[in-house]
This record gives C-alpha cells, structure tokens and sequence, in this order.
C-alpha cells in the first residue's frame, strides 16, 4: 500500500467506527501484517478512544498479530452489550492475561520465564463485531487492519498465581442461554496461551512498551459463533473461572 492508501483506509474505518456504520471493504486491501498493524495505530490516533486490551497471535509458523481494543469496551463479567455496540454479536471463549507491571521499551526480547512472573490470567469472552458489513467474508489482513475484527472483552476473575495450571489442558464449557454447546479438554488454537502474550510483549517493544494494567487475550478455544440478541453466553474453564454475557437488543 501506497502512503496515501493507509491513510485512506485508515480514514474510512476511523468514520466507521465514530458513525457506528458499516462498510464492505477497504479500497485497497494490506498487503502484510505492518500495514495492517499502521492502519490500526491510525484509527486509534484519530478516534482518540484510549487503549486498554491487546488480542494477540503467535502462531508457530507464521508473524504474530496484534489487535487493539478500545479501554470502554472492556466490560467485567457477567456483562451486557447491546447490538449497537457490537451489531455482529460474535463470541470466542479465551484465556487472558493482565500485566501486574510495566515491561518497558528495550532492545533485548522480554523471555518466557519474565512474562509468566509479569501476568495474572484471567477467563475471557472476546466479542466478535466488524466496521465491515460481512467481516468474515474480508481478507485475513484486512480483517486485521479492523483490529482482527473484534467488538469487546468480557473478563472474568483475576487468578494472580496460576502455578498449578495446565493451562493448555484445561477443561473448558461453552453454554448458550443454558444449553452446554461444547465441552472438551484444551482447545487453545497453538495450545500454548502464554506465547500469544511474550510475542505482544516483544511486538511492543519499539512501541514504548506495555503497562502495568493492560490486558491481552490469546485465541479461541470455541471457534468463532454468532449468537442473537437476548442470547445469553458463559464460557467456564475448570480450575479458573468463568465470563458471560448477554447480548441486548
């Protein structure tokens, strides 16, 4: 993409997001990762909310993603979002981590062991809602240039030490307005949460670092379901804890 296409793109989702419309696609489409990852620092310049999430992937064969997420669209569990706020009504159960301190900007990558003493985790519903009209149906980049889709996070309670977690292992629950729609053992796309947080760490590293506070979730362990209004959620992992919400019309 040109200089002028990622400020276009950035523009046009920026009104989006400040409107509440929807559009069908960008003019041009992010031809890789970095692009899509400008147009997002661009949106959040101009619409000025503060940040106060990440959604990040780190897939084993592949560059990790970031998505940002808007502080005002962080809700505590059990939570309500109305179809204005997020039209699309998606749900991702995940398991997500708070950083309980600074990792400032530096030259060497943060290692494993530092991220594991740095997080709280937490259980978490990702709320799935796009400024395009069909996200899915976009390309993977430009999906990621809308901040990987996402509408929201619904966070459940903080577990500060999780030492005796297996956390690619835990059993987890999905159920929709009572109904149990999936119950199995792990799920984790890479069965590994943690490392979705190091490579947001590492992402971050020239971008001034991560706080003490920020939250970043790390990929669905439910695929990606589209529910109604007045449907009701709860994803609950054993030995963790639960989120829900409700979706109003």
């Amino acid at each position: 993409m040109t200089e002028s296409e990622i400020e276009t793109a950035a523009d046009i989702l920026a009104g989006a997001r400040r409107s509440g419309t929807q559009i069908e696609a960008l003019p041009v489409t992010p031809s890789s990762v970095a692009e899509a990852h400008e147009i997002q620092d661009r949106v959040a310049a101009l619409v000025g909310e503060p940040i106060g999430a990440f959604k990040a992937g780190a897939p084993p064969e592949g560059e990790p993603t970031r998505g940002l997420i808007e502080a005002r669209m962080i809700r505590s569990s059990p939570a309500h979002m109305s179809v204005v706020e997020v039209p699309h009504l998606g749900v991702e159960g995940e398991v997500a981590f708070r950083f309980t301190r600074d990792l400032p900007a530096r030259a060497a990558p943060y290692t494993r062991e530092e991220i594991a003493q740095s997080v709280a985790v937490l259980p978490a519903i990702e709320v799935v809602s796009s400024r395009f009209r069909e996200p899915t149906s976009r390309p993977r980049l430009e999906q990621l240039a809308d901040c990987g889709i996402n509408g929201g996070l619904v966070l459940g309670p903080e577990m500060a030490d999780w030492s005796h977690l297996d956390l690619p292992n835990l059993h987890i629950t999905f159920v929709v307005n009572g109904e149990t729609v999936l119950e199995r053992k792990g799920g984790h796309p890479t069965d590994d949460p943690l490392a979705a947080a190091i490579a947001l760490a590492n992402m971050w590293r020239d971008a001034g670092g991560l706080k003490a506070g920020h939250i970043v979730t790390t990929g669905s362990w439910t695929g990606m379901p589209f529910l109604k209004p007045g449907d009701r959620c709860v994803v609950r992992f054993e030995k963790l804890g639960e989120a829900e919400i409700v979706f109003v019309g």
